[in-house]
């Protein structure tokens, strides 16, 4: 097939840090009862051709940029293993006009992991190690801190997989790249903490692959990045990629942009496995090119089908919000059962202004890649990964809902504001006519007048905590609308509060 490579520019231009503690959970809670509904009304469309996509796209992905507000955006697609397109839209610097292109090298966030993933597997095939060997057998240049029984029970396998019981990690931790930063193994001490037992259930954890990171150093006496390179990018064709900083990468690497559209500029983590790749699409379609299976698998590739395959195999059910949109998660990607019964691998990335996705189903050499500089842009992800889906007539896939879930947001929103500015205008209206009076003497309230002002307290309290957050992951999944419900909720607040404040009139009752 020919590889086909276009441009086109607009002008306009969000799994990780989303809060903590009750916010965190609200937010999630929100989230997943949005997805829930709308689960059901989500079809499959049908089969288009790859032209036809490739045409969609070009008309398409330039106007959910600008409707949400997405700088740039870098996608690649993959038929029968082959990658037939690569195209990039929009700018890599906003400040300065510089377009983005499809050599444009990127941060692409915890698709590392599945990169990663691939690495353990070659120290398998090599002997080296097995997966379901305890970690710490492998470890000499580090050691655990303190004496806990659970770090001589994770499994490498448990690694992986997100099984192993260890947190995500603090997140936040970026520094410029000519900044002193901390090692991988003084961060592994900071950061090593069991929330769980190993093998216990599913908890994504950065720390996990971090530690993996390490496993690689110790058991093939070379540095990560230098291990990475030789065994896995170089093999793969992946020249522009690395997991070590450069300053002479084929293109500048872009700047980010915030949910606010603020930019921020290159950084670096102290790790690399879980999310410290720089590459861009035309390597990462090389790389999910790579990935594919049964008639579809290249016999040049730098792991057997067998190792392939065990990357693909679910190892445990994912949980919290995960679930909507995958059934497993297996050693580096999260796995679904599509409709027709085909499994497809995904991995997702999110860091401080960036989103990047790699959709692949292994069996039939379908795959796309998806890299943008905004953390707006999980919305414009799910669309694509809608009109590829139809494209092929697998779908659809579990991240679709999320474009179902912003309609069924915006007629929530609609209905809640209607009914608040309703409530509102009639006690208001029914002040002036006399029927209602002002009495801030908190001795005449009844039990529902306190009940309104507690849920005005607690209502304005979220409000007044959401406003002054730089990320949530309501904004992130839903930008835009998220905006109208916050105020939304402003409006619902003041209705509870005025509902409260002024009483009836008892002598004008009839």
């Amino acid at each position: 097939m020919i590889l086909l490579r276009s441009r086109k520019f607009s002008i306009s231009y969000v799994f990780s840090h989303a809060g903590a503690g009750w916010g965190k959970k609200a937010g999630l809670f929100l989230i997943s009862m949005i997805l829930i509904w709308c689960s059901s009304i989500t079809e499959s469309s049908g089969q288009d051709t790859a032209e036809q996509f490739i045409v969609s796209m070009n008309e398409q992905i330039p106007r959910w940029m600008n409707r949400y507000s997405v700088p740039g955006v870098s996608i690649a697609l993959i038929r029968q293993s082959e990658v037939v397109w690569l195209n990039s839209y929009g700018y890599a610097d906003l400040e300065q006009g510089r377009q983005m292109t499809s050599d444009t090298v990127c941060r692409v966030e915890s698709i590392s992991k599945s990169v990663t993933a691939r690495g353990v597997m070659k120290l398998v095939e090599q002997g080296k190690i097995s997966l379901d060997d305890p970690v710490h057998e492998y470890l000499e240049s580090w050691e655990f801190p303190g004496s806990e029984s659970e770090s001589e029970r994770v499994t490498i396998r448990q690694l992986l997989s997100h099984y192993s019981g260890l947190p995500l990690g603090t997140i936040g931790l970026e520094y410029d790249p000519q900044e002193d930063k901390p090692s991988l193994r003084e961060s592994l001490t900071r950061e090593m903490n069991f929330v769980q037992d190993p093998g216990r259930s599913f908890i994504y954890s950065n720390v996990g692959f971090n530690l993996l990171e390490l496993l690689i150093e110790d058991v093939s006496g070379r540095s990560f990045s230098d291990f990475m390179e030789d065994e896995i990018l170089l093999p793969l064709g992946m020249q522009n990629s690395s997991f070590e900083w450069r300053e002479n990468f084929i293109t500048m690497v872009p700047n980010g942009h915030k949910l606010n559209g603020e930019s921020v500029p290159v950084y670096l983590y102290s790790e690399k496995a879980a999310g410290g790749l720089f590459a861009n699409v035309e390597d990462m379609a090389r790389f999910v090119s790579s990935g594919m299976a049964g008639p579809f698998y290249s016999e040049n590739n730098v792991l057997t089908e067998s190792s392939l395959r065990k990357l693909y195999t679910p190892v445990t059910d994912v949980k919290d919000i995960y679930s909507l949109v995958a059934d497993n998660y297996g050693l580096g990607h999260f796995i679904e059962i599509l409709p027709n019964g085909k499994v497809a691998v995904f991995v997702g990335g999110q860091g401080n202004g960036w989103m990047t996705h790699f959709h692949m189903i292994p069996d039939s050499g379908d795959g796309i890649v998806i890299l943008t500089n905004s953390s707006r842009s999980w919305p414009l992800i799910s669309h694509i990964l809608g009109e590829w889906t139809a494209s092929i007539g697998y779908g659809p896939v579990g991240m679709e809902i999320i474009t179902k879930a912003i309609s069924a947001l915006w007629i929530l929103t609609g209905l809640m504001m209607v009914l608040a500015c309703f409530q509102i205008a009639r006690i208001t209206f029914q002040y002036f006519r006399g029927a209602r009076r002002f009495d801030f003497h908190l001795i005449n309230y009844s039990p529902a007048q306190f009940l309104q002002l507690a849920l005005f307290v607690i209502l304005l309290s979220v409000l007044i905590w959401s406003v002054t957050r730089d990320y949530l992951i309501i904004t992130s999944v839903f930008p835009g609308v998220s905006g109208w419900l916050i105020f939304t909720l402003f409006l619902i607040a003041m209705a509870l509060l005025i509902t409260a404040l002024f009483q009836k009139n008892q002598s004008r009752e009839t």
